[in-house]
This record gives C-alpha cells, sequence and structure tokens, in this order.
C-alpha cells in the first residue's frame, strides 16, 4: 500500500487517500517514535478513510520549533497549519504516547476541527512551568541521548516499550529503528513539551466523543494514565485495555487497534 510524502509548513507527512468517504485520521506519533511507527495502524485501518502521519516538528525532515523549549500547544499550533495545507477541515485525531498529548492540545484549542479523539497509550505531561527544571528522569532522557547516541540510546531503551520482544521481535525492530533516527533538537524539544504538558487540565475542555487504549504490560504510560485521561474526558468516552500488549501498541497490535478505532467511529457516525 502506498503512501505519498508531502511537505505542508516544513512538516513532513505521510498521507494514505481514503476510498469512497471522505473521512481523515490524523496520526500523532510518541517522542522515540515518528511517522512510520504508525505504518503497520495505517495499513490495517479500514480503505474508506484518509489516513495521515506527520514528523512532528524536529523529526524526521520536519523543521523543528522555534522555541527551545515548547509546550504542547505549539505543535497543536503547526498541526492547525499543517491541516489547513492539506486542505483537511476536521479530523479524527489518534495520539501514541506524546502524540496524545499534542492530540488533547489541539482538542482543547480547536475543539470545531476534531470530530473524535483517540488516545493510545496516554502520557499525560509533567506539568512543568517554563521556568522550572525538568525531573530528573524526564531530563534524564535528553542527557542520554546526547552522551550516547541516537543509536545506543535506542538499543538501551527500545526494549520497555514491548510487552515480549522474544514473541515480537520485529516490534522491537522497528520500535529500536524509530528511536534510532531521532534527532537530538527535536528529541529535546518534544521532552520537554512532554514536562510542560497537562493532558489532564486539557481533556477538561473537550467534549468530543473519545476513545482511550492501552496495552496491560504498559510499564511507560501504565493502566492509570488511561484511566485517569478516560474520567477526565467530558464527552463520550470509552475505553480499552488491550491483554498482552505494551507500551508500542499501534505496533503490536495495529490490526486490534484499527479494529477499535472503525467501531468506535461506526458507533458515532455523526462525527
Amino acid at each position: 500500500m502506498a503512501f505519498v510524502r508531502e511537505l505542508a509548513e516544513g512538516v513532513e507527512v505521510f498521507r494514505r487517500s481514503g476510498e469512497g468517504q471522505r473521512r481523515a485520521f490524523v496520526l500523532l506519533h510518541g517522542v522515540g517514535s515518528n511517522a512510520h511507527s504508525f505504518d503497520p495502524l495505517m495499513q490495517a485501518l479500514p480503505l474508506s478513510v484518509e489516513a495521515i502521519a506527520w514528523n512532528a516538528p524536529g523529526y524526521g525532515q520536519s523543521k523543528p520549533l522555534a522555541k527551545e523549549s515548547p509546550a504542547p500547544r505549539d505543535y497543536a499550533a503547526v498541526l492547525a497549519a499543517v491541516m489547513d495545507r492539506l486542505g483537511i477541515s476536521r479530523a479524527v485525531l489518534v495520539g501514541h504516547s506524546l502524540g496524545s498529548l499534542f492530540a488533547a492540545s489541539f482538542a482543547a484549542h480547536y475543539p470545531e476541527r476534531v470530530s473524535a479523539l483517540a488516545l493510545l497509550s496516554p502520557a499525560l505531561g509533567y506539568r512543568v512551568s517554563a521556568d522550572e527544571p525538568l525531573p530528573p528522569a524526564v531530563q534524564q532522557r535528553i542527557d542520554e541521548l546526547n552522551t550516547l547516541g541516537p543509536e545506543a540510546f535506542a538499543r538501551k531503551r527500545a526494549a520497555r516499550l514491548v510487552a515480549d520482544p522474544v514473541v515480537t521481535p520485529h516490534v522491537l525492530v522497528a520500535v529500536e529503528r524509530a528511536m534510532a533516527a531521532v534527532h537530538p533538537q527535536g528529541y529535546a524539544q518534544a521532552v520537554r513539551a512532554l514536562g510542560a504538558g497537562d493532558m489532564l487540565a486539557d481533556l477538561d475542555r473537550v467534549s468530543a466523543p473519545a476513545l482511550v487504549a492501552v496495552g496491560s504490560k504498559d510499564v511507560i504510560t501504565p493502566p492509570d494514565n488511561a484511566k485517569a485521561a478516560r474520567d477526565a474526558l467530558r464527552g463520550t468516552a470509552e475505553y480499552h485495555e488491550v491483554t498482552g500488549s505494551g507500551h508500542a501498541l499501534p505496533q503490536e497490535e495495529p490490526a486490534l487497534v484499527a479494529k477499535l478505532l472503525a467501531a468506535f467511529i461506526r458507533e458515532n457516525a455523526h462525527v
């Protein structure tokens, strides 16, 4: 299945046109991932939907943000401009991990442009103000990348994202490959946005129907995170805990995630 690469407002996107109805799914990756981390999910989504995966600012061939220490709202503003350039007025936003934080911020600030929201393995953010240092465990991510370099950094961290690397070695390879491709500047900006983020406050402003899913073996953003996100939503909210999956949910269970998304949209057809 062919994905068309485009540049929109300096952001690299990969697009799969839909057949029939024009409903767009916009997929936002996590901090150690990239647009290609969604390849299995894009292939599994119904052919009737248009699917777009971005490389967030500072990832792939996308330009980094101007701010050294951005917040999720800065990424949301870029996403709005990207959607404008692509001619997408409303979309189903699908965020994974940090991408969920960006999706929630977008839904809070551009509610008229979100028909539905899907939060996969959601990262809640750390609510750090601009004049405060990051929590040590968060700052460590930036420091380790700078010290080890992307490839060694990926070898050290990738296995924690997968529930059982021995059973799904292809997923581990894909996760490690994506992590090894991060750019230090873009990664540091994204980690600082993770520090600044406050998903629960954003979700308190979101009334769009939403789906929240998490792997039962996710040790990065555990099920309690996902339950807190579900409880913060004001509108229709579904919660799914995927037995046996880890943090790399869209890569470990792409067919199941696609099925959940399709059923959710079908049941909320008005979106």
